[in-house]
């Protein structure tokens, strides 16, 4: 379940070094399922066991583009409404599989520099989602963060 609508971080707000906090999610058949159908990927070994098992796999196991999408609200929770998906570099380990709990964990690693605009400013972040088998995704996200919080000075 998703915390509640966070007020969007302002770049002052934020210092490298800042955790995020964990995201624990159950992974479903649903969620494997649902996830891969929303993007489009009709791959078998994303929605049927017993054709994902003939092929090597344990199981049905999620999409990176799923992944992709649990990476980027993990990150949009913490930044709030207004905090801007720039770039994100992800990587994937071990599968998710049915069963399982992915557990995101992420940390502040630089404050970039302003955007061209002068109304926001580039935050690196890196992110882990681990399951039981290991790491599932590691990389980065960069944010682009508001310079003032809502009715705020600038940094």
């Amino acid at each position: 379940m998703s915390p509640a609508l966070v007020p969007t971080r302002s770049f002052a707000q934020v210092s490298v070094g800042d955790a995020l906090p964990e995201l624990s999610l159950p992974i479903t058949r649903t969620l494997i399922v649902s996830g891969a159908l929303a993007s489009r990927d009709y791959q078998d070994v994303h929605h049927d066991a017993e054709l994902a098992r003939e092929r090597g796999s344990k199981d049905i196991f999620m999409n990176i583009l799923t992944t992709n999408g649990l990476v980027g609200r993990y990150v949009t929770d913490w930044s709030g409404p207004g905090g801007l998906l720039r770039e994100v570099s992800i990587r994937l380990g071990a599968p998710n599989y049915p069963d399982d709990t992915m557990t995101l964990t992420g940390m502040v690693t630089s404050k970039g520099a302003v955007e061209a605009d002068g109304e926001r400013g580039l935050v690196e972040l890196t992110v882990r989602g681990a399951n039981g088998l290991g790491d599932h995704v590691t990389g980065t996200v960069t944010v682009a963060l508001p310079l003032r919080a809502a009715g705020g000075p600038a940094e």
